[in-house]
């Protein structure tokens, strides 16, 4: 019971005293801002792929494009994330000539690649999950393909996957953790910076778990709260 009041006391004092939580905040600003600009740009692949995954393969370019997105889809799904993360700083960028100060443009820009390998299978099972018949009617007024595609088809698509979306958004969350393999301050390395001075990195990794945790519930709880929205709307 000592013990664990003096960790406490240890913590306490290198979160508050020696003013440990302004690098904890700093690091939860970085997490969001990699989670939630990974997962638009994932967003936005996502359903390119999944629209050229699901057009008619009549001709010769869409057949093209779907084993080019096939092979992109496999590429990134078949991969640990943490490798992407590597071999986009340490391997692409200096193959490249370019230089970043900071590993948080290239962090956003794989989480973004590797999120949309699986949102265009989020998105390509939500848009199959749209009956034909949307398609067939936008066709019917003289609407192009695309048109029906991105105004009818998707929006009703979007509303479908939505948790689907919802839990990719919590798995990118918690995968920032990695991001400290090129130097990036996050949430993760921002609290095990409060255990570094006494190498005493209990009550620091509780507070790391329990604020991812609650980090969680608030996203379960907003996509909750925008899927009861969404069926008010439809009414």
């Amino acid at each position: 019971m000592n013990d664990i009041s003096k960790m406490w006391q240890e913590f306490v004092t290198q979160f508050i005293t020696r003013k440990g939580y302004v690098n904890v905040l700093d690091g939860l600003v970085v997490t969001i801002e990699i989670a939630v600009l990974g997962l638009l740009i994932g967003i936005l692949i996502g359903t390119v792929i999944a629209i050229v995954r699901v057009m008619p393969k009549y001709k010769l370019l869409p057949r093209i494009l779907d084993k080019i997105c096939g092979c992109y889809v496999e590429l990134f799904r078949g991969t640990p994330m943490v490798v992407q993360l590597l071999i986009g700083y340490w391997i692409l960028l200096p193959m490249m000539g370019i230089q970043v100060n900071s590993g948080v443009p290239v962090a956003i820009i794989m989480f973004g690649l590797n999120s949309g390998a699986y949102v265009s299978e989020i998105m390509r099972g939500g848009i199959n999950s749209v009956d034909s018949g949307q398609m067939e009617a936008g066709r019917a007024v003289g609407m192009p393909y695309s048109t029906t595609m991105l105004k009818i088809v998707v929006p009703q698509a979007v509303k479908n996957i939505l948790p689907t979306l919802g839990n990719e958004f919590i798995v990118l969350i918690k995968e920032t953790s990695i991001v400290s393999f090129i130097a990036v301050t996050d949430l993760y390395k921002s609290f095990k910076q409060l255990g570094d001075p006494t190498y005493e990195y209990t009550m620091p990794y509780l507070m790391l778990a329990l604020t991812y945790l609650v980090m969680v519930l608030v996203i379960s709880a907003g996509v909750k709260a925008l899927e009861k929205w969404l069926k008010r709307s439809e009414r």
